[in-house]
C-alpha cells in the first residue's frame, strides 16, 4: 500500500530530522498533520483524472464508468476520499488547531491525523475495488483497511496521551 509505506518513511525521517535538530518530533508532526489533508485531496484527485483506485460495481445515479473498470458504473470512491481524508480532514484539524485547550497539546493533531484519515480510509475502502493482486484478507476486510487499524488505534493512543507543549529557548 502506497501511502502507509510512504507514510512510514516520512514518519521515520522526521524523526531523525527532530533529532539531528533538536526539535520536538510532536511539535513539528503536528504542522506536518495540518498541511497534510492538502496534499491527499490533490493526490485523490489525480487518481480520479487518470481512472485509477476506482470503486466497486455500483447503481447509484453518481456511478461512473471507467476506462479500464469494465462496462459497469463504479463509485468514484477516489472523490470520496479527497473529500474525507483531504478537505474534512483538513478542517477538523484546524478547527482542533484553533481550540485554546487543544492546540497547546504537543502530539494531539498528530494522533487527530492518524485517527482521521485511518477512519476515513476505513469507511471508503468499503466501496473501493480491492487491488486485483490482494482481493480481500482476514474478516474479509482489505489491505487498507487492515493497514489503517493500527493508525487509528496509534492516533487514538497518541490524542489520549498528549501533553500541553514544553516551550524551548535555545
Amino acid at each position: 500500500m502506497s501511502f502507509h509505506g510512504g507514510f512510514l518513511g516520512v514518519v521515520i525521517a522526521t524523526f531523525f530530522f527532530c533529532r539531528q535538530h533538536k526539535i520536538s518530533f510532536f511539535n513539528l508532526s503536528d504542522l506536518l498533520a495540518c498541511a497534510t489533508p492538502i496534499g491527499l485531496f490533490f493526490g485523490r484527485i489525480a487518481n480520479f483524472i487518470n481512472a485509477e483506485l476506482f470503486g466497486r460495481v455500483t447503481d447509484v445515479p453518481w456511478g461512473i464508468v471507467f476506462p479500464n473498470g469494465g462496462p459497469a458504473p463504479r463509485h468514484p470512491s477516489q472523490l470520496y476520499e479527497a473529500a474525507l481524508e483531504g478537505l474534512l480532514l483538513f478542517l477538523v484539524l484546524n478547527l482542533i488547531a484553533r481550540h485554546a485547550v487543544l492546540q497547546n497539546r504537543s502530539g494531539f493533531l498528530t494522533g487527530a491525523f492518524l485517527s482521521g484519515y485511518a477512519a476515513s480510509r476505513i469507511f471508503v475502502e468499503l466501496f473501493r475495488q480491492p487491488d486485483p493482486h490482494i482481493g480481500f484478507l482476514l474478516f474479509n476486510l482489505t489491505m487498507g483497511q487492515l493497514l489503517s487499524l493500527p493508525m487509528l488505534a496509534a492516533g487514538i493512543y497518541i490524542m489520549s496521551r498528549s501533553q500541553p507543549a514544553k516551550l524551548r529557548l535555545d
